[in-house]
């Protein structure tokens, strides 16, 4: 139980990736809140740790909403006693070759991942400042360090993520405040799960560890550096990628 006292946010934390780490994080003793644009996903999320003897709280938000998330995270701190821990997960993808890429498909891709990410960090910033104790942690991707055929605007956003979270690491220690980023590889979620078995093959070839992760591989770390053991760990990203990127 080492987050036991602990309040922790995951955007999009109504499937995938982001309900693997709620789950976790609630199995370690700290009380959660899922925030999905999906108000079905969230809550099922919530039902289910509470089921297990968890505490849970779901809540709507689309994140690209500066002015949701500051009311958001305003109802978390109040119902919750606080934040701690926020997980920035929530993500979108609009593939497409660059040259076919709207700039509206690649404006939406770069508001959701992107200046959503800022949107609820600096939002929940404040409420941790006051604490003077908090831990930020952004999902990053692997795309955002090797780039990818068809991915120009996750990319993007995957790296402008991670240069978001080395400043907000420095601007924030002095109030007892880490931020860090995972850079996930290829997980087993509902995304990838649409991938033809060609295209696994391919894709498998290129990892060292022959196999797609879960999210639960994901979650693992982010446990870890929620904790108290991950305090002097900040302004790195950390691969949980098979080593793909290596």
């Amino acid at each position: 139980m080492r987050l036991d006292g602990r309040q922790a946010v995951i955007t999009g934390g109504g499937s995938g990736i982001g309900r693997a780490i709620a789950l976790r994080l609630a199995s370690e003793g700290a009380s959660v809140a899922i925030v999905d644009i999906n108000e079905a996903s969230a809550s099922a999320v919530a039902t289910e740790i509470e089921k297990a003897g968890g505490t849970a709280r779901a809540y709507v938000l689309d994140v690209a909403d500066a002015d949701a998330a500051v009311e958001v995270m305003k109802q978390v701190a109040e119902d919750l006693g606080g934040i701690g821990i926020l997980v920035n997960n929530a993500g979108i993808t609009r593939d497409n070759l660059l040259i076919r890429m709207s700039p509206d498909d690649w404006d939406l891709v770069l508001k959701i991942n992107l200046k959503g990410t800022f949107n609820c960090t600096r939002a929940a910033a404040r409420i941790m400042m006051a604490g003077r104790w908090g831990r930020v942690i952004n999902i990053s991707s692997v795309i955002g360090q090797i780039g990818n055929i068809g991915q120009a605007s996750y990319g993007a956003s995957k790296a402008g993520i991670v240069a978001l979270t080395k400043t907000t690491a420095r601007e924030l220690a002095s109030r007892g405040i880490t931020a860090n980023a995972i850079a996930p590889g290829f997980i087993e979620t509902p995304m990838t799960e649409k991938l033809s078995e060609k295209v696994r093959d391919g894709l498998n070839s290129m990892l060292i560890i022959k196999r797609f992760g879960k999210p639960e591989d994901i979650a693992n770390l982010v446990a870890f550096l929620a904790s108290d053991e991950a305090d002097y760990i900040t302004a790195q990203t950390i691969n949980v990628d098979g080593g793909m990127a290596s």
